[in-house]
């Protein structure tokens, strides 16, 4: 009976160190969802500085803009890193979630592409333009054609404008509305299409060599670190958003992205 006593004993001191070894650790897991470039490759440029300070960085990808958010809102994230603030805004509007920006990081300055042309002054009457069909980038790829007087939108239409907003139309241009992730994929087969950056980088599209028309660095278009509201001065987001607001991230960008495809806020 005596040894079988200690056995239970001893059973339950492992259980007990086991367990709050685990709990420890979970405590210092950080669930971060990202979009692969230039997000989650910044994000693995920062482990090793979070981890000295005892956080565990996971990250976890995604390649749509509405999974890492609805992850977010429903505590499967601590944090995601994908969006910025018109968007982040508008779907927390759209869904009645309760998203906040924890922290600014970097523009990716969206731009008209083409398979076809090799400039604004190519495209035919009639020409086919692909655009994001999300509210907040479908809007921005407007104003952007708008900066170049290909169209014209109503006064008031602002990032939420639609094709439907349109009021002048020189070229009669045609717009396909594609899911942001698909746009690299057809390019081939529109005359043009308006891409964000971190799909346009993976398909190896580069703003200032490829792009017909470039967004400008002054873009309100911040791509940010969201969490859920409330959990903006946690010590773990703090310590995130001071590892990407790091000249590590400065020197990655100076170096990578020689074509103006990010551009650091910080």
């Amino acid at each position: 009976m005596k040894k079988i006593v200690c056995v239970i004993a001893l059973v339950l001191l492992v259980s007990a160190v086991v367990f709050a070894g685990g709990s420890k650790d979970t405590r210092n897991i950080l669930t971060v969802g990202a979009t692969p470039e230039p997000h989650a490759a910044f994000l693995n440029l920062v482990v090793d500085t979070l981890a000295q300070q005892g956080i565990i960085l996971k990250i976890v990808e995604f390649t749509d803009y509405v999974t890492p958010n609805e992850a977010l809102e429903s505590g499967q994230l601590d944090a995601n890193f994908f969006q910025h603030i018109p968007y982040l805004e508008s779907f927390n509007t759209e869904k009645g979630f309760h998203l906040v920006n924890a922290g600014g990081i970097h523009i990716e300055p969206i731009a008209l592409y083409s398979k076809k042309y090799k400039s604004l002054a190519d495209l035919k009457q009639g020409a086919t333009i692909a655009i994001p069909n999300d509210p907040t980038n479908e809007g921005r790829a407007l104003l952007l054609l708008q900066s170049a007087s290909l169209i014209t939108l109503k006064a008031n239409a602002g990032i939420a404008a639609t094709p439907q907003d349109i009021v002048e139309n020189k070229l009669g241009l045609k717009f396909k509305e594609i899911e942001a992730a698909t746009l690299p994929r057809i390019l081939a087969d529109v005359d043009a299409a308006v891409i964000n950056g971190n799909y346009a980088i993976p398909a190896g599209l580069k703003a200032n060599v490829d792009g017909l028309l470039i967004e400008g660095a002054s873009s309100p278009y911040v791509n940010v670190i969201a969490v859920k509201a409330g959990n903006e001065q946690n010590t773990n987001i703090i310590a995130l958003v001071k590892a990407l607001q790091s000249q590590v991230i400065k020197d990655y960008v100076a170096k990578t992205y020689l074509n103006g495809e990010v551009v650091v806020v910080f």
